[in-house]
């Protein structure tokens, strides 16, 4: 580690030293989630001009994406595997892409028809053994580092050190940067009546003992917030957030009956407050794991009880979902929901779960559609549906023909559309 004269001067400095090595025409791949390579990423859009047709991928991350600015035109492009708020402009203007993929085909991907030619992440400092921890972001940043042939690390003392398979040894970094700065936060938004209502809804679809997927939003939050009566709870998610910590902290997750890593909280990346980045530092009784391990529907099926909750856009009558686009306007990603939705329908005694507000933009417009919007991506296959949710109820669509589904979808749209949605099915000769 450096002398306490080595200060930010001293780290941006490595960094551009770091960030030379990026040539015309490579592919790097952007460290992901709150785990940004803050000064790395500083060098690399100050170098970016001096270079032409660079790839960046990633992942959603938190903070700015300089790199999809329309300045960098020709010099870099971003391809976006989730697209967040900090890229989605660029995506729908065209200057970005989108690469449509389950979270657990991405390290596959990677190793094939994408190689990583250069990995910008951010680390733990190595321990006595020579070993950096991934922190709060193993996803997809494991496999990017197993295959790139060149890593790039900053090494921030403020990154916690979590357990699993995420860590890696130094010398597999080609160059190190040290920096000390906080890692960015994810302050949850409060649950309004129907997010409430939501929760409660899937809550009773949990029994005691039971392992779920939830991931970040106004949603899972609810559901979290809706659980703090249940016993025994187990985790099994890609992603999760403080609301997590609170039902550990109440004694509702233990993890205890889990049939797959008993005793442990099991995921791939983490997001949130400070609180909960405090929490998951060097706790044992957590272990994050790749994307291509956490997402595996065959994995995600050995957890007995499995309650998958994800969410939607819109979903038409016979139970088609659309999560990652507003007609042809990509919003988002498939992430896990295939993987999860999947992997829980064939987990013993398991609920895969699409949980949403039944209307938008302030109720002017029904999530439950006739038919999705011309470009609408079908994220989850109306083979593949189960369980639907709305804060008027919940119902199960498996094994339903297409005039019960659209009766019971009907019952679950705000009731100012249910008459158009109804004369809609009778048009179809669903109903």
């Amino acid at each position: 580690m450096p002398d306490p004269s080595y200060g930010p001067a001293e780290a941006a400095a490595d960094a551009r030293l770091s960030i030379a090595l990026i040539h015309d025409r490579a592919r790097v791949l952007i460290g992901s989630g709150a785990a940004v390579p803050l000064v790395l990423l500083d060098a690399f859009c100050a170098r970016a001009p001096a270079l032409r047709d660079v790839e960046v991928c990633q992942l959603l991350t938190l903070g700015p994406a300089p790199y999809s600015a329309p300045a960098y035109q020709g010099h870099v492009r971003h391809n976006a595997f989730f697209v967040g708020p900090n890229t989605r402009e660029a995506v729908q203007s065209g200057r970005a892409d989108f690469t449509p993929i389950c979270l657990s085909e991405i390290a596959t991907m990677m190793r094939t028809s994408l190689p990583i030619d250069v990995a910008l992440v951010q680390l733990s400092p190595p321990d006595v053994h020579g070993f950096c921890s991934l922190g709060v972001s193993v996803d997809i940043v494991k496999p990017a580092i197993d295959s790139a042939k060149v890593v790039l690390a900053e090494l921030n003392c403020r990154m916690p050190r979590t357990h699993g398979d995420a860590f890696v040894h130094v010398s597999r970094l080609s160059r190190i940067t040290i920096v000390d700065h906080p890692l960015p936060e994810l302050v949850a938004e409060p649950l309004d009546d129907v997010a409430r209502a939501i929760g409660e809804h899937v809550a009773g679809l949990v029994q005691d003992g039971d392992t779920l997927q939830l991931g970040i939003g106004t949603i899972p939050n609810a559901v979290l917030a809706a659980l703090r009566s249940h016993r025994d709870l187990g985790i099994h998610t890609e992603m999760f957030s403080d609301g997590v910590v609170d039902l550990v902290e109440r004694g509702v997750v233990t993890n205890a009956k889990k049939t797959l890593h008993r005793g442990k909280l099991v995921t791939s990346f983490v997001m949130g407050t400070k609180s909960l980045y405090d929490f998951v530092n060097d706790n044992p009784a957590l272990e994050m794991h790749p994307s291509h391990y956490v997402n595996d529907p065959f994995v995600i099926a050995k957890n007995r009880g499995m309650v998958a909750v994800n969410s939607a856009i819109s979903i038409d009558l016979t139970g088609q979902v659309c999560a990652d686009s507003i007609g042809p306007r990509i919003h988002s990603g498939v992430g896990g929901q295939l993987d999860f939705i999947r992997g829980a329908a064939r987990s013993e005694g398991g609920k895969p779960v699409i949980a949403m507000p039944s209307t938008a933009k302030d109720g002017t417009v029904s999530r439950i559609v006739a038919e999705l919007a011309p470009g609408s991506g079908v994220t989850t296959s109306r083979a593949d549906v189960h369980w639907v949710v709305t804060e008027f109820g919940a119902v199960n669509l498996h094994g339903k023909s297409l005039r019960e589904r659209a009766r019971a979808l009907i019952g679950l749209a705000a009731p100012p559309y249910r008459d158009a949605l109804a004369a809609a099915a009778r048009e179809r000769h669903w109903i």
